[in-house]
């Protein structure tokens, strides 16, 4: 993450910046033509994808600037923000009022399933290729995946089993409850990684692609708050770009004839993929406890931040969430982690581990599309 940042900064800043407040425009004259002009929705789906991964450029130079633990923890933040937003105008469309109660469950669950086997399945199976062990902190890994198993259980699985609502519901004061929980175990986790235990979360100390230029480039003060200003500019774009391009979303999951749920997975689709190749870059660089980082820790980022949003929405709204996973993606979320828990048990990774992963990210697609 942090290689990809000095290399773009010292060829020069000026183009990121323009991406950006080009991204805001597109998204300025969107609003003006509507999404009903179709070379209109072509152009914002076009920027909505510069605009996401200009954000996370500019989350990569301030992470470069603070460091690289509270640099993770600014990525995962940007793209919960993206996350929220998507979701939040999603549920607002007339075109998926219909589906609003599942969208939040159908995004989140899908990108904890996309993080916790595609990100990771990758980076084990690119960097597996290339050094064919790789380290980790076995302290940092098990915190993060016990944080995200517990808030994935609480939010997806317990639903299933309350009595005082429908199943796969809770009650307003549970959801307040459960929002709440969400919040103060995330308070808890960021204190733990970046104040009481951050020595968990640092890459092990391995010979590594990074030069010792690239990766003691300066960056001034000036360039960090440039690029927070420009962040903020990119995030608004994106949120305000996928409102613009929704219909055409709804449209093309209708055309091919596929399940609802497939919106959600397109959503998560859309707001990982630049952070998956940030996690790509540093496994590739021999720093898989970075990859690791930013992957369990979007995850972790994305139901405990997000949920607790969608929540205070539906309350406000008054409108109906359902949580609760069916018995199929029940069992692929408690593979998942089976999975997961044994790879993350002994501090070394390897290429057949991220091929277990990715089995159960394809299988997972395959029942999506073929229910």
């Amino acid at each position: 993450m942090i290689v990809s940042a000095a290399q773009f900064i010292r060829k020069g800043l000026e183009p990121q910046h323009l991406i950006s407040s080009l991204s805001f425009v597109v998204f300025l004259l969107s609003s003006v033509f509507g999404s009903d002009n179709l070379w209109m929705s072509i152009t914002a789906s076009v920027f909505l994808g510069v605009a996401v991964m200009s954000s996370v450029h500019h989350a990569e130079v301030i992470a470069h600037k603070i460091g690289e633990g509270l640099g993770t923890l600014v990525l995962a933040l940007c793209v919960t923000i993206i996350e929220v937003g998507l979701i939040v105008s999603l549920m607002n469309q007339s075109t998926v009022s219909a589906d609003s109660a599942v969208l939040a469950r159908d995004t989140v669950f899908a990108a904890v399933m996309i993080i916790t086997n595609g990100m990771v399945a990758l980076c084990l199976i690119l960097g597996g290729m290339k050094y064919k062990e790789q380290e980790f902190q076995v302290q940092g890994s098990k915190s993060l995946m016990v944080v995200l198993m517990t808030l994935a259980l609480l939010v997806f699985v317990l639903p299933n089993f309350t009595t005082t609502t429908a199943a796969g519901t809770y009650n307003p004061p549970q959801m307040i409850f459960i929002g709440i929980i969400c919040v103060v175990l995330y308070l808890l986790f960021i204190l733990f990684q970046t104040t009481t235990h951050k020595t968990y979360f640092e890459a092990v100390d391995t010979k590594s692609d990074i030069s010792p230029i690239e990766s003691t480039h300066e960056i001034t003060k000036t360039d960090a708050w440039l690029s927070f200003i420009s962040l903020s500019v990119s995030l608004i774009a994106v949120i305000g770009l996928a409102k613009m391009i929704s219909p055409l979303i709804e449209q093309g999951v209708d055309y091919v004839g596929a399940p609802k749920s497939m919106v959600g997975l397109l959503i998560a689709g859309i707001v990982l993929l630049p952070e998956t190749w940030a996690a790509i870059n540093a496994a590739r660089a021999n720093r898989l406890q970075t990859s690791l980082n930013l992957a369990l820790g979007s995850g972790i980022a994305s139901i405990a931040l997000t949920i607790p949003t969608v929540i205070a929405f539906c309350l406000y709204t008054n409108q109906t969430l359902m949580l609760g996973l069916d018995p199929k993606n029940m069992v692929f979320l408690i593979m998942t982690f089976m999975a997961g828990t044994i790879t993350l048990g002994t501090g070394k990774a390897t290429l057949l581990q991220g091929a277990v992963h990715g089995v159960i990210l394809l299988t997972y697609f395959v029942m999506s599309f073929i229910p």
